[in-house]
């Protein structure tokens, strides 16, 4: 059954803070692979004009993904998430996150089409700190494949 169109729009209320530690961004930028000494050594983010460690770029889909949970679990929708695969993700910054950063997110969905049988869902998590300032946006493409039919 296809996804209804009417969610298009449709905004989710912001999530509980979630607070940016050294630690985690450490660990992903190590799971990663990437040796950005900013990602891990509060000096070389300060030289570079930062006030601690920042995170990765990609870092962000660790928060976004978990907001995204709000969608997906929305009984109204109608999503069965054991066919979804994730599509496709973007992300555009007006700051990097840092270490310290409490941030939350603003999960909507921007657009649901189907093809050749698949629900196709677009949602946009605006994330914000403390101040209500914007950090980040992130865009995630999921994919409902369609249904077996029966033999």
């Amino acid at each position: 059954m296809a996804l209804d169109q009417s969610f298009v729009g449709r905004s989710y209320p912001p999530t509980p803070a979630y607070e940016v530690g050294r630690e985690k961004i450490r660990e992903f930028a190590e799971a990663v692979g990437d040796t950005n000494p900013a990602y891990v050594d509060p000096e070389a983010a300060k030289a570079l004009g930062y006030p601690d460690v920042i995170a990765p770029p990609t870092f962000v889909f660790l928060i976004t993904f978990k907001a995204t949970g709000q969608v997906i679990q929305d009984p109204q929708l109608g999503l069965d998430y054991s066919r979804v695969v994730h599509g496709d993700q973007k992300f555009a910054y007006t700051r990097p996150v840092r270490a310290g950063d409490r941030l939350t997110v603003t999960s909507t969905i921007e657009g649901i089409k189907t093809m050749a049988g698949n629900d196709i869902m677009d949602v946009r998590g605006d994330l914000h700190d403390e101040s209500g300032e914007h950090v980040a946006t992130a865009w995630m493409k999921l994919v409902a494949r369609a249904a077996k039919e029966a033999s």
